[in-house]
């Protein structure tokens, strides 16, 4: 076993940091890192991203089903017409992350979205274009990296907030566009053939 992985419940490698949590296991094996083209799936991630920033991802994974609750399942388009009484119920929501500026920003975001479908066709076409392959640095060896920054700086130019390169980073990693898995974790592989098999937007 090497220093990046630890051994699983049935005893086969895996990344470290899935060990910090009984939760985290299958959030790393079903969903960390397997490609994802899914819009509203993309866009709760960046926004789940946005209110971890300060806290930890346990905290946001625990409350993960209230805040599609609260935010209407992600859907940007509805999300786009909420108001001023919705930023009320949010901050009385102690099922999230009461934090207006977090809040205000999903909203804001998810108008944003809605003009980015309208000018690139999807959010899956934008983002996957930033796709991170092998550049030679080490699994999990940094926190951003030249990709996260260029695709954190074309969203803030086109008005998004609470998407800075670490955070980015992070939803780049969670959502396939590069395979951070460790060396030697069993899923490393599976995440590798699944993101072969993508079909790429020509």
């Amino acid at each position: 076993m090497s220093a990046t992985t630890v051994p699983g419940p049935d005893g086969r490698p895996r990344c470290r940091w899935c060990a910090a949590a009984p939760e985290f296991l299958d959030y790393h094996d079903r969903e960390w890192g397997f490609p994802v083209m899914d819009d509203i799936r993309l866009f709760e991630k960046l926004c789940l991203e946005g209110f971890q920033s300060g806290l930890s991802w346990r905290t946001i994974l625990a409350k993960r089903e209230n805040f599609r609750a609260a935010f209407a399942g992600f859907d940007f388009r509805k999300v786009a017409r909420f108001d001023e009484t919705d930023v009320t119920r949010l901050l009385a929501d102690a099922g999230i992350v009461r934090h207006r500026g977090k809040i205000e920003a999903v909203i804001n975001n998810a108008g944003r979205a809605c003009e980015l479908v309208e000018t690139e066709g999807s959010l899956a076409a934008f983002v996957w274009r930033f796709e991170l392959n092998d550049d030679g640095a080490r699994p999990q060896s940094r926190s951003t990296s030249p990709a996260s920054e260029a695709l954190s700086k074309e969203l803030r130019n086109r008005g998004w907030k609470f998407v800075g390169p670490t955070t980015v980073y992070a939803f780049m990693q969670a959502m396939g566009l590069v395979n951070d898995h460790a060396e030697g974790c069993i899923m490393r592989a599976e995440v590798e053939e699944a993101r072969s098999a993508l079909r790429r937007f020509s």
